[in-house]
């Protein structure tokens, strides 16, 4: 069957695939890397208490800005993710999907496992930021990859369940740190291992992903249709054998009067300019709330009384809710309207949160973190999936970089601000903070975000 060689075209045909399993496997790939990005990322945490006790870093410092300190170690992740996301974010725009989200990979295995080797506070610090760089590209591409891969009733699905993937590793951090992070292993901190064995991990699955095709979305924006239809065309052999059925009669593309928004500068008219005020907020304030509690999980049993040893092992049980919370949303994603999948769990972190600020029993602090992680990874499934469906094909992952920067500006004074908050309000105070931030994520998603659900791209840009 013969279609029009047009990016529209290429679209329709893309959104009019059913979900079968050729299709999972793709974003199961991509997903795998993403495992390791997340395991970086959820160990700041798990291994910080560590850190603390070989001297490393201290738990908190004297100055609201101080740098030989954990909060540093947070700030410095962050600021990484920053400068990757702001400044970077055009890398994929520019060079396609597949290739800066294979290099950004290797980037991060190779930042993190000299930081494993540093013996200073400073070095580690420096380090930590190089390492957040490459993570900072590296989950930018993942959102616009997926969700240019996959059809539009799959989209929310898809993100979940990448998700979910990528949250496997919270449990596989915090069970490892419950392991290392207490004892020294062959003359090496415990710690240490557990940064080294995230980096063996991925170059593993550097090699696995090399079978990734690229985004026929995106080359079709650049002009490079023929390569665009090669790749359907084989996703579409794929999918239809997989169906066994003939595949359904692509809809007619989205007309409209005005020209594929191809500068990044248009972002700043309508009706992307609301969009990108309105994610600029809701990423700053979500971040502080959501790294505000995973980050210090260990630190805030210990400051319930909880011993350090302990706090690791209920922050493990804590970490098995990450992976499934994107797995229960899978069954709503693309049923709810995505804005509102934002909204209900951001009241509800607010609820738990203020109850787990109260308790002192092990049990209920298990049960109200559980419920945290899992609002949080409601509003993380569902979030992934939004703010990339609100920009177009061509400037998606610089739009998607620059809003997604607001939430490293946010989640890198979370450490500070918690610091703060922890030394002088306690763990009722840290709880008070996390209630404003997410109470505005609820106001800016729920009073001014679009509906997607449902909606091809194409009349989610237009």
């Amino acid at each position: 069957m013969q279609f029009e060689s047009t990016p529209l075209a290429v679209t329709a045909r893309m959104d009019r695939l059913p979900a079968t399993r050729h299709l999972w496997l793709l974003v199961l790939l991509i997903s795998l890397g993403g495992f390791f990005e997340v395991y970086d990322l959820v160990f700041t945490g798990y291994i910080a208490p560590g850190m603390a006790r070989s001297g490393v870093l201290a738990t908190t410092t004297e100055t609201f800005f101080g740098f030989q300190g954990i909060a540093g170690f947070i700030a410095a992740t962050f600021a990484g993710l920053f400068v990757g996301t702001f400044f970077l974010g055009f890398l994929p725009d520019r060079f396609g999907r597949r290739s800066v989200f294979t290099y950004s990979l290797l980037w991060y295995c190779v930042g993190s496992a000299i930081m494993a080797f540093q013996s200073s506070g400073e070095g580690i610090v420096f380090w930590r930021f190089i390492t957040g760089i490459g993570v900072g590209v590296e989950i930018v591409t993942i959102d616009s990859y997926i969700t240019e891969l996959v059809p539009q009733r799959m989209r929310g699905r898809a993100i979940a369940f990448n998700q979910s993937v990528m949250f496997a590793a919270a449990p596989v951090a915090a069970i490892l740190s419950y392991w290392l992070v207490p004892i020294t292993l062959f003359g090496v901190d415990g710690w240490r291992w557990v940064v080294l064995i995230g980096c063996a991990g991925a170059v593993v699955v550097w090699f696995i992903r090399r079978a990734l095709p690229e985004s026929p979305r995106w080359l079709a924006q650049q002009g490079r249709l023929d390569e665009a239809n090669r790749i359907v065309l084989d996703i579409e052999a794929k999918v239809a054998a997989e169906h066994g059925l003939p595949l359904p009669a692509p809809q007619p593309p989205v007309v409209t009067d005005r020209p594929p928004t191809q500068a990044f500068r248009e972002i700043w008219h309508p009706p992307y300019r609301s969009r990108v005020a309105m994610l600029l907020v809701f990423n700053f304030f979500q971040a502080i709330g959501y790294y505000g509690f995973a980050n210090w999980v260990p630190t805030l049993l210990i400051g319930q009384g909880i011993t350090v040893t302990k706090s690791l092992f209920y922050s493990f049980v804590i970490a098995f809710a990450l992976p499934i919370g994107p797995l229960l949303v899978m069954s709503i994603a693309d049923r709810v309207q995505r804005k509102w999948l934002i909204v209900v769990p951001a009241v509800s972190v607010v609820i738990f949160g203020l109850a787990f600020g109260q308790m002192k029993d092990p049990l209920w602090l298990t049960l109200f973190g559980v419920l945290i992680s899992l609002s949080g990874q409601t509003i993380s499934a569902s979030y992934h999936a939004y703010q990339a469906e609100l920009f177009p094909t061509s400037v998606r992952c610089r739009a998607n970089g620059l809003v997604y920067s607001a939430s490293r500006v946010g989640a890198m004074l979370s450490g500070f601000l918690i610091a703060f908050l922890l030394r002088d309000f306690g763990v009722v105070g840290v709880f008070a903070g996390i209630t404003s931030c997410m109470l505005i994520v609820a106001l800016a998603i729920g009073v001014f975000g679009p509906r997607t659900t449902g909606l091809r791209l194409d009349e989610i840009s237009h």
